[in-house]
């Protein structure tokens, strides 16, 4: 899916980029080669790109190139939730702390939100997941801290629950697709355990590290999350990005604003 003029992927290697990270693992499905060719190198456009002159469209096609061995790519065969998606590159994460990003939670901000949590976890250790408030009544739709102390930016939890029952909530402290996670949540995941819905879930994984001492801490970061997995939140991101952009802004913007009056209009 693009969004503007990038793909949602691109987004999110750039946020990783940013915050330092230089090897990348795709979790994907059937169908979904299209990504692979997308990562690499294009001589012929960009031969093409250079005889006509096009140096920021050439310039804008090498950003999206990732250097042999940066990259992996392992399948998910079936559709076991984001828990086993994460358990299927554990070969290639191997001992090492890593980060999972979901590239349809787009984070608008002026320091990447990764980049957010890296500087945080360095002072905490253990696992880091990006939180944000949400209404009581959307908790449901969420995983959800169950706050054990509250430091402002971060804060240390105590549990953490998936997709809780209405009204169950122990917090409105909702969990977003960005994680710093320990290797230990990696052996968590290796029991199979299902959870709600009947998926591996990340977050129960997470939660059970808790129990074993290692410490969870949630970061509120600071920008805007679009959820583009759904068709509103995607909207939104589309306005919110190109509003953004020095060569869209006055053209949407004067477009939205007639939008608008005829609406006032027509009412």
């Amino acid at each position: 899916m693009t969004l503007v003029d990038r793909p949602l992927v691109q987004y999110a290697i750039d946020e990783a980029r940013a915050a330092g990270i230089k090897e990348f693992i795709f979790v994907m499905s059937r169908g979904k080669s299209a990504l692979e060719d997308y990562f690499d190198h294009s001589p012929v456009l960009e031969q093409e790109l250079k005889r006509k002159g096009k140096t920021e469209l050439l310039e804008l096609l090498r950003s999206t190139d990732m250097e042999s061995g940066a990259i992996a790519y392992i399948r998910q065969n079936k559709p076991l939730g984001l828990g086993h998606a994460v358990w299927c590159a554990r070969r290639l994460i191997a001992n090492e702390p890593f980060a999972v990003i979901l590239p349809d939670d787009v984070i608008a901000a002026e320091k990447p939100c990764l980049q957010q949590m890296i500087e945080a976890y360095e002072e905490t250790g253990g696992n880091m997941v990006a939180a944000m408030e949400v209404a009581p009544e959307r908790a449901s739709s969420y995983g959800v801290l169950d706050v054990e102390e509250d430091m402002g930016s971060v804060v240390r939890a105590r549990g953490m629950v998936e997709k809780p029952a209405a009204g169950t909530a122990p917090s409105n402290l909702a969990v977003i697709g960005r994680y710093v996670l320990s290797p230990s949540v990696l052996k968590n995941l290796n029991k199979m355990r299902t959870g709600s819905g009947g998926e591996i879930q990340l977050t129960d994984a997470i939660a059970e590290d808790i129990e074993a001492g290692v410490p969870v801490h949630g970061y509120r970061f600071r920008g805007q999350r679009y959820d583009c997995g759904s068709k509103a939140g995607f909207l939104q991101a589309t306005v919110a990005f190109a509003l953004a952009r020095d060569d869209l802004r006055d053209e949407l913007h004067q477009f939205l604003t007639e939008i608008v009056h005829l609406d006032k209009a027509a009412q």
